[in-house]
């Protein structure tokens, strides 16, 4: 795993072959196959770890923010789903891959809806007295801000090599308050 966590992160899904990982792990070509049935099955399994990391990340940010103020906690998880996404590109990339993630599995299932479940939580402790159909559509809303904010920043559309980290840090809190904010006002409306 760790072989090929290293390997996709330096070559992508779709150079990712099951023969350069065991090689980088120093074992036979035949190796991986007695722990996974095919490079899908290998793909699956990095991707579910990616989906707990990236729960992990939002959570911790989440705890950093105030317990009382159920807005600061939304942004707080944003930080750390765009955190999360900054450290791990390719893998990141890969968790939101259909092509390359042919392979479900029931724990690949459970670690996206566990990702996916804390900003729906987030999003509903923001605007707690909200129509289902008004939190549904925050939801939806948020995380296309957040998520499309740093996948522009990952695939060179925003920043690039003329910005610093710092600034374009900036500037995803600057999307992320943005976005808590118009949850806020849609969620009270």
């Amino acid at each position: 795993m760790a072989a090929g966590r290293k390997l996709l992160e330096e070559k992508g899904s779709r150079d990712f072959t099951l023969r350069e990982c065991a090689r980088r792990a120093e074992v036979s070509h035949a190796a991986p196959a007695h722990h996974f049935a095919s490079l899908g099955a290998l793909l699956a399994e990095l991707t579910t770890r990616g989906y707990r990391e990236l729960a992990a990340a939002m959570t911790a940010e989440g705890e950093r923010a105030s317990a009382a103020d159920p807005v600061s906690r939304l942004v707080a998880q944003g930080v750390g789903y765009m955190a999360f996404a900054a450290a791990n590109p390719m893998l990141f990339q890969l968790m939101f891959d259909r092509d390359a993630n042919r392979v479900e599995t029931p724990d690949l299932a459970a670690a996206a809806k566990a990702a996916h479940g804390l900003h729906i939580a987030a999003v509903e402790a923001a605007i707690p007295s909200a129509s289902a159909e008004i939190k549904s559509r925050m939801v939806d809303f948020s995380w296309s801000s957040m998520h499309g904010f740093i996948a522009l920043v990952l695939g060179g559309q925003i920043g690039g090599e003329e910005e610093s980290s710092g600034a374009l840090k900036t500037r995803g809190l600057a999307i992320l308050a943005a976005m808590a904010e118009t949850v806020v006002r849609t969620g009270s409306g």
